[in-house]
């Protein structure tokens, strides 16, 4: 079974990534990586925001605390008050590696797990030199007893959070382990057989199936519990990052995409590559878990910096 997606804002991102769905809001989160900024898109009317970071911004997750969100930004960890344009810093991450931040979501018990990629220098290969880490409630940082990884993706869990799904995308394999407070070892959950593709980001549904964005593929495939490939969204840009479940029943399925590296002849044959795309997902997801950690109070500012923040009453959106 086969089904296609459509692009709904012509967002042109280099680097779309990390969508995530705000029921409070009833708005999408994401970030265009290479361009360090933030966006906010509300469906129902349109609404297109946008906020410039201090560095690239990896991944992020909403937070328990009203109007905050949690960022994974290329070398560290921040709260972000979007409202205010509070920026304040948590930690750094793999400082004196040649990695950047990358794929991340909380966990059903609010805590953030995310993973980092290599950054070799111009003309090098990359190598498994980063790790997955997770963010505690209390702000301490560990690292997770998994294989290292050159590109870190697909992080998600099981509705009942007791799997944790992952993959190094070079590999063309999604693995996945038993979760707890430890990793159990790891195991391959679904290979990617065509070798123009990698997996990227993912998202799991109420009833446990994974969607991943199938980045060279143009494809979100959804995988049951078991790992069989049970039917895929067409996506008409070659390259789509990740899906996130999103809509008042939960039931549209959100993409993001990228332009990144494409050249002339293929953005020609696929203009709407960086796009915001959706399609009916044909189920139900879940509810965004959120971070539960505790940010700062806003009339402290304490270590905090100010983000810049771009608005737009609307952008180029399609229903």
């Amino acid at each position: 079974m086969s089904a296609s997606a459509a692009a709904v804002l012509q967002a042109r991102n280099t680097l779309g990534e990390g969508v995530l769905w705000c029921q409070r809001e009833q708005a999408l989160y994401w970030t265009d990586i290479h361009a360090a900024t933030l966006w906010r898109f509300r469906p129902r009317d349109a609404r297109v925001e946008q906020w410039t970071m201090p560095e690239r911004l990896a991944c992020l997750a909403l937070c328990e605390a009203e109007g905050w969100l949690l960022l994974g930004l290329a070398s560290r960890l921040a709260f972000f008050h979007p409202a205010s344009g509070t920026l304040a810093p948590i930690a750094p991450v793999e400082p004196g590696l040649p990695t950047r931040l990358n794929d991340g979501a909380c966990d059903r018990q609010g805590r953030f797990v995310f993973g980092t990629l290599h950054e070799p220098p111009a003309g090098g290969a990359r190598q498994p030199v980063g790790g997955f880490w997770r963010l505690n409630a209390d702000l301490s940082l560990e690292r997770l007893e998994l294989p290292g990884v050159a590109i870190s993706n697909s992080v998600a869990f099981s509705p009942d959070g007791r799997t944790l799904y992952f993959c190094d995308s070079p590999s063309r394999t999604i693995q996945c382990c038993a979760y707890g407070d430890r990793c159990g070892p790891p195991r391959t959950f679904a290979q990617v057989d065509d070798p123009r593709g990698e997996p990227d980001g993912s998202a799991v549904d109420a009833a446990g199936n994974l969607w991943n964005a199938q980045w060279g593929l143009g494809r979100v495939a959804c995988y049951t519990a078991d790992g069989r490939l049970d039917q895929c969204i067409d996506v008409p840009a070659s390259q789509p990052t990740r899906p996130a479940f999103g809509g008042a029943d939960l039931a549209m399925l959100y993409i993001t995409s990228a332009r990144d590296g494409l050249d002339a002849a293929a953005l020609a044959s696929q203009p709407s590559a960086g796009a915001l795309f959706a399609a009916p997902a044909g189920t139900i997801g879940l509810p965004e878990p959120r971070f539960a950690g505790t940010p700062p109070r806003l009339s402290a500012h304490p270590g905090g910096t100010a983000a810049g923040a771009l608005h737009s009453a609307s952008g180029e959106a399609h229903p």
